[in-house]
């Protein structure tokens, strides 16, 4: 009767192999998800640099048909434009001809992304984060689909 007091409970709890298994599914799912998500977050941003480009574009055509002309203090007729994640510059040649430039800021992780935009609406991607450019279309994903 004695020995029967004296037994000890048995202590539930995770062992040190399980405890390990479950850092390395979590180590796992991490490596895939953080760099998805960093991807899913700058291809938020472009849309910021497309939008302002065709708004700009858009002003400018205002201006042209009040004015006759894109020339204005090489402004393009709108002022440029220096948002969070983009800056955006109007270079104009000879009044009838332009080209608005997004050039994305390092500050917000959208280093290396430039997007044009011309009098034609010819819209290029002159560079992104993943090296993928295209003279024909703004690229808005790293495997190269235009937007």
């Amino acid at each position: 009767m004695f020995a029967a007091c004296l037994r000890l409970p048995r202590l539930r709890g995770f062992t040190l192999i399980e405890v390990m298994i479950v850092v390395a599914i979590v180590g796992i799912l991490a490596a895939i998800a953080l760099p998805a998500y960093g991807d899913y977050v700058r291809r938020s941003k472009i849309v910021e640099a497309t939008s302002n480009l065709s708004d700009m574009r858009t002003r400018m055509e205002q201006f042209f048909l009040d004015n006759r002309t894109y020339l204005n203090a090489g402004a393009c007729g709108v002022p440029n434009r220096d948002l969070a994640s983009f800056g955006f510059v109007c270079l104009s040649t000879g009044g009838q001809n332009w080209t608005i430039t997004a050039t994305g800021k390092a500050t917000n992780g959208m280093n290396g992304f430039v997007y044009t935009l011309n009098q034609n609406n010819v819209r290029a991607t002159t560079g992104t984060y993943w090296s993928v450019t295209s003279a024909t279309c703004w690229v808005v994903k790293k495997d190269g689909t235009c937007g």
